[in-house]
């Protein structure tokens, strides 16, 4: 149910974690054992959710749902827009374009200039075509209301 919320929120270099088919009482472990903020639309778990920082999710459209997250938490200052793996939410690290030659294709290597990657599924990227659109969309769930 907030699986754009956690992709874009992972994209803005947020620390989440997504279990799309966990059960309430294994979300609600996690949150407790790893002292995570639960963010949901449910508003039942939410009830059941004691000791736990939450949120009750209210819109339906995930840039609402950023902007929302962003602001209840006072976040905005806290983004760092690319700096996490959107598969498996690791810190990216910096990625030399010669040692990026043997993982992207040869016109990706020609077309881009800073390249990334993920230490733990190893995951390059690099500010590709898509790229602008992205820019544009952070920068409007980033001002601030």
């Amino acid at each position: 149910m907030l699986g754009k919320l956690a992709k874009w929120l992972k994209i803005l270099g947020f620390d989440v974690l997504f279990f799309p088919k966990a059960e309430d009482d294994d979300l609600l472990a996690i949150a407790r054992r790893d002292k995570r903020t639960l963010l949901s639309r449910d508003h039942a778990l939410l009830g059941r959710a004691k000791n736990v920082t939450k949120l009750l999710i209210e819109s339906e459209t995930w840039e609402d749902q950023v902007r929302q997250v962003l602001d209840h938490f006072a976040l905005h200052a806290e983004a760092r827009p690319y700096s996490r793996c959107v598969e498996c939410n690791a810190a990216l690290k910096p990625l030399p374009k010669s040692q990026a030659a043997n993982l992207v294709t040869p016109f990706v290597l020609e077309h881009a200039e800073t390249f990334a990657v993920c230490p733990t599924c190893s995951r390059v990227y690099w500010p590709g075509t898509h790229f602008s659109d992205m820019e544009a969309k952070l920068a409007d769930i980033l001002k601030k209301p």
